[in-house]
C-alpha cells in the first residue's frame, strides 16, 4: 500500500507531470488524457457503487473493477520497455467476459435499444459505461501514437459491455442473481 505523507509536491506547477520511470511530459500530452479518462471512469464507477447495497455482488464487482482500473492506469503510466512492471493481463479481461456471460444468462434477449436510465443504480452504471467508452476512445487514439499493452483496450471494451449488462440487471431486479464473484483475477 502506498503511504503519502505529503499531498502536494509542486513538481507539476509548470504544466508537466511524471510517468513511471521518471520521464516527464506536458500535462496536455495524450498519454495523460488517457490516464485521466481512466481515472474519471474509475470515479464514475465509485459514484455508481455509492447507491448499490454494500452486501451485494454488484458492489463487490464494482470494487474489483475499480482496483483493476488503478492497475490499468499504472500500466498506461509505465513505458512498455520497463520490464517487470504491473501490467493488465488477459485474466482480467477473461474475468469480465465470465461476468458478462453469467449476467446474460439471467436477462431476456434485447428486442430494441435501451435508453440509459431507470433505477438510480442502473442510471449511474450507464453513466459510468459512457465514461468508460470515452476512456476507451482516448486510449485507442494513444495506441495509434505509441506502443501499449494490448490488454488495456480489450479490458476497457469488455468493461463497458459488463456495465451495460449490470445496468440491465439493476433495472430488472436490482441485484445480480449469479454465481460469478469478484476475485477471479
Amino acid at each position: 500500500m502506498v503511504k503519502l505523507t505529503k499531498i502536494y509536491t509542486r513538481t507539476g506547477d509548470h504544466g508537466e507531470s511524471g510517468l513511471v520511470g521518471g520521464t516527464r511530459l506536458k500535462k496536455s500530452a495524450l498519454q495523460f488524457s488517457a490516464i485521466g479518462d481512466v481515472d474519471e471512469a474509475n470515479a464514475a464507477i465509485g459514484f455508481a457503487s455509492a447507491v448499490i447495497s454494500k452486501s451485494s455482488t454488484s458492489y463487490e464487482v464494482l470494487q474489483q473493477v475499480q482496483n483493476d482500473l488503478f492497475d490499468l492506469g499504472a500500466d498506461l503510466a509505465t513505458p512498455v520497455d520497463i520490464v517487470g512492471a504491473l501490467r493488465m493481463s488477459s485474466d482480467a479481461t477473461q474475468w469480465l467476459e465470465q461476468g458478462i456471460d453469467s449476467l446474460s444468462e439471467n436477462l431476456e434477449p434485447l428486442a430494441s435499444f435501451v435508453l440509459p436510465g431507470g433505477k438510480e443504480g442502473a442510471a449511474r452504471i450507464h453513466l459510468a459505461r459512457t465514461v468508460v467508452r470515452r476512456a476507451e476512445r482516448t486510449v485507442a487514439t494513444l495506441a495509434e501514437a505509441q506502443s501499449l499493452n494490448p490488454e488495456i483496450l480489450k479490458y476497457l471494451n469488455r468493461l463497458s459491455d459488463l456495465l451495460f449488462q449490470m445496468s440491465r440487471v439493476q433495472n430488472q431486479n436490482g441485484e445480480l442473481d449469479i454465481l460469478w464473484k469478484p476475485g477471479g483475477v
